[in-house]
């Protein structure tokens, strides 16, 4: 995992709108960077839906959100407006920017084996830093986790 203090690795992705998203477009507020293996699933439905909710309370706080899976563009367009997602879900179908993240790898699943995203989580920080770090979560109440932990820095 990516350590706290360290540069977040440069992006640049499509969205699910086929529409080009760089880290760099965040410079100057936190990013919620999210990964998580499939669009559509329960768990990733879950999460996604969660982080929807809680926009608001994250924009209070000057952060914004994203999520990033293997899915191909076309999935995430149908995954958004499927649950009327209105953050952008990031396609990195080579795993390129989630190997980056040291959220993509070999997983094991009904025993097979296969290359897949990790459900990670990092904050970035507005000057491009990873100022927080959330490893193999459980998707149901992870927004609100980190959401609390944001507001709790907010107050100290």
């Amino acid at each position: 995992m990516l350590d706290v203090g360290e540069d977040a690795p440069a992006f640049e992705l499509s969205n699910q709108h086929g529409e080009a998203v760089k880290l760099s477009d965040f410079d100057g507020q936190r990013l919620v960077v999210y990964f998580y293996p499939r669009a559509n699933t329960e768990g990733c439905t879950t999460e996604a839906c969660q982080f929807d909710d809680a926009l608001a309370a994250f924009a209070d706080a000057n952060t914004a959100v994203v999520g990033i899976s293997d899915d191909p563009v076309s999935d995430l367009d149908s995954f958004a407006a499927e649950y009327d997602l209105d953050f952008d879900l990031l396609s990195d179908e080579d795993g390129a920017v989630a190997t980056q993240y040291d959220s993509y790898g070999e997983k094991q699943m009904f025993g097979n084996t296969f290359d897949g995203v990790f459900r990670n989580t990092y904050v970035i920080g507005p000057r491009g830093t990873i100022e927080a770090v959330y490893e193999n979560v459980s998707p149901d109440g992870h927004a609100e986790r980190v959401l609390e932990s944001l507001e709790g820095e907010e107050s100290a």
